[in-house]
């Protein structure tokens, strides 16, 4: 089994394209349901961290911002790990990812060896 990092990208600044109190709770509950799946399916490669929205930026200049960068709406949300054979096998597990449903991107890379 290879280990393969899923980042999960989505606009969190636009006004008209963010879910109500409503429909968060239950996307929330989705992405419950699937990282328990993952758990209990062993395809986990390392145990779920919470991250802070914001963070530093760090340029070439060494010049340090807030981030993520106001000019952009499509930002980190979070990412995993997870095992998988190969990048075929990954993109199915991407696929029952909560957050397309919001819009939102998956990105996978493979651990190298």
């Amino acid at each position: 089994m290879n280990e393969f990092l899923l980042v999960f990208r989505r606009d969190y600044k636009t006004k008209e394209t963010q879910p109500s109190p409503e429909q968060l709770q239950a996307h929330l509950g989705r992405w419950r349901a699937w990282f328990d799946d993952l758990k209990a399916r062993d395809l986990l490669a390392r145990p779920l961290q919470p991250w802070e929205p914001a963070g530093k930026v760090v340029r070439h200049d060494k010049s340090v911002t807030d981030g993520p960068f106001a000019e952009i709406k499509e930002s980190i949300g979070g990412f995993i790990v997870i095992r998988a054979e190969n990048y075929e096998a990954a993109v199915q597990i991407a696929e029952g990812s909560p957050i397309l449903e919001l819009g939102g991107t998956v990105e996978i890379r493979m651990a190298v060896q």
